[in-house]
């Protein structure tokens, strides 16, 4: 088991279960999956141009969707390795999403490479 096995399937968790009706949302969650395998292989993904803001979409929605429904029951319940580990995760995604958006303003053309940041569990 990798180290980020754990954040890899917390990923394709939110992709699997958010409602994909919409073709943009359907886009979003593929580009999300795609990161999510290859994060658990190598713990850094790669997105191309055209998929770069959806990618970041899908992470700002998964950092959203885990502070706002996920953290909060882990904070009630007083576990702290489940609290901490929604926490990394809510940050590696907002990290995700910081790099992809620097690398767009600075060239459209090029492939980003994202690095997920070291698991501390």
């Amino acid at each position: 088991m990798s180290d980020y096995t754990r954040y890899a399937a917390i990923l394709r968790f939110v992709a699997r279960k958010t409602d994909q009706s919409e073709e943009r949302i359907a886009a979003m969650m593929e580009d999300l999956l795609k990161a999510a395998d290859q994060i658990e292989q190598t713990g850094r993904f790669t997105v191309a141009p055209d998929h770069a803001a959806s990618t970041a979409r899908a992470f700002a929605g998964v950092a959203a969707f885990l502070q706002q429904q996920i953290l909060p029951e882990a904070v009630a319940h007083g576990d702290k390795e489940a609290e901490n580990q929604i926490r990394w995760t809510i940050s590696a995604a907002m990290d995700g999403v910081n790099t992809l958006l620097a690398a767009m303003a600075e060239d459209q053309t090029k492939v980003i490479e994202v690095v997920v940041p070291d698991n501390p569990q």
